[in-house]
């Protein structure tokens, strides 16, 4: 994809303007290609925060929105680096190049497999500019490509998630490519698979469409879950399926600074990580408690992804509020908890009494677990508004107790 002198001056000048206003503009540049440059711009916008690597980087050309909006952060794409690694790498369903990029840093031969031409072209054009020249892009049908390619160490598929008429799908079955049915070939290529599938598939499912899955991870970003990752092997496990719980919670990159950092650099990332096997849980002991004592905890979105509820427990010493709630409770301070931590400052009920005491309160963060009213009803019977320093959990005890947990973040 080559710009003209025109489009790519426009693209410079306005690169942080309104996209929308741009496109409503009445004079329309002479030799600048409107269209393009505005899905430039906002391609780069977009990147600031979910491709920092690549908008630093001048030059880079950007996709339509659905495949920037499909493609994987930079730090959901560089944890998927460090799961792999070995001498040849294949990304069967290229798309805008993200995780193919970050991946092939991991091997020393990579190949880069898209349908779609234009996404070829880019990201030939991307690779190049991001010092990548050795990953080989082809132009073609990743199926067809893995059925006649050599083995590999390691293969990357990502199939889309939506179907004929643009709605999305779920399902492992309704996927495109169905890896169900390509399992046993995948293995057949390549001693591990990675795939990336959607966060809202059920886990228990994937696991019975894949019995070759060895680990799960399940990735959130700012506690916000973003990929479901399976990785395949012909070896047996030898502990079980093992599930990995993640919270990256990148930092937001100063505007000053416009040094490129290299593909295998770490990004500024902290990570919050929880381990468990489904054994781990269906074995793990559980107190539930009609008691809230001084701290209460919340795991992260991945951990209720997950469902380790009871394994969570146990290994963190806490007591749940109920077993429909996923709140916890101790009187020691857990640094290391993976999901937010508060310190309990009052429990109210909900008695007229105890309401009135609370209707000083004008601003809180609330939060409903297990509790018949949505947030945005309480919200309105307690005439609070959102946000401030104050953080109100509305729950069921182990009792059957409706309380409100007045807190604040440790």
């Amino acid at each position: 994809m080559r710009l003209s002198d025109e489009t790519l001056h426009f693209i410079e000048k306005y690169l942080h303007e309104d996209v929308r206003a741009l496109a409503l503009r009445s004079n329309k540049p002479n030799g600048v290609d409107l269209p393009v440059a505005l899905t430039q711009i906002a391609g780069h916008q977009a990147a600031m925060e979910k491709l920092p690597t690549w908008s630093r980087t001048p030059g880079i050309l950007y996709p339509r929105h659905l495949s920037l909006e499909q493609c994987s952060s930079e730090a959901t794409a560089r944890y998927k680096a460090q799961l792999v690694s070995g001498v040849t790498f294949a990304d069967l369903t290229g798309g805008f190049g993200v995780d193919c990029y970050f991946l092939s840093t991991r091997f020393q031969h990579s190949a880069y497999i898209e349908r779609q031409e234009e996404l070829c072209e880019i990201a030939l054009h991307n690779f190049a500019l991001l010092n990548r020249e050795d990953i080989t892009v082809h132009h073609g049908d990743g199926i067809k490509y893995l059925r006649q390619m050599e083995t590999a160490d390691c293969l990357f598929i990502d199939p889309a998630r939506r179907d004929t008429h643009g709605g999305k799908t779920v399902a492992i079955a309704d996927c495109e490519p169905n890896i169900k049915e390509l399992e046993e070939l995948l293995l057949q290529k390549a001693s591990t698979v990675l795939i990336k599938l959607s966060p809202m598939l059920d886990i228990v499912q994937a696991l019975r469409d894949l019995p070759s899955a060895r680990e799960v991870h399940i990735l959130s970003v700012h506690n916000e879950c973003k990929e479901l990752l399976l990785v395949l092997s012909g070896k047996a496990a030898e502990e079980g399926v093992r599930l990995h719980c993640v919270n990256l919670m990148p930092r937001t990159q100063n505007a000053r600074d416009t040094s490129v950092p290299s593909p295998r650099s770490a990004l500024s990332t902290e990570k919050q990580l929880f381990i468990f096997t489904p054994e781990e849980e269906a074995n793990a002991s559980c107190t539930h408690t009609g008691s809230v004592e001084k701290y209460l905890y919340e795991p992260n979105a991945s951990i209720m992804k997950a469902g380790g509820y009871r394994s969570l427990a146990q290994r963190y010493g806490l007591k749940k509020l109920h077993p429909n709630s996923h709140l916890y409770t101790s009187s020691r301070h857990l640094a290391d908890f993976p999901g937010r931590r508060f310190e309990v400052e009052q429990t109210y009920g909900f008695s007229k009494k105890e309401l009135k005491t609370l209707s000083a309160l004008k601003q809180a963060n609330l939060t409903v677990r297990n509790f018949p009213s949505p947030a945005s009803e309480l919200r309105k019977r307690l005439k609070l508004n959102d946000g401030g320093e104050t953080y109100l959990f509305a729950t069921t005890l182990a009792d059957n107790r409706k309380v409100l947990l007045q807190c604040r973040k440790t």
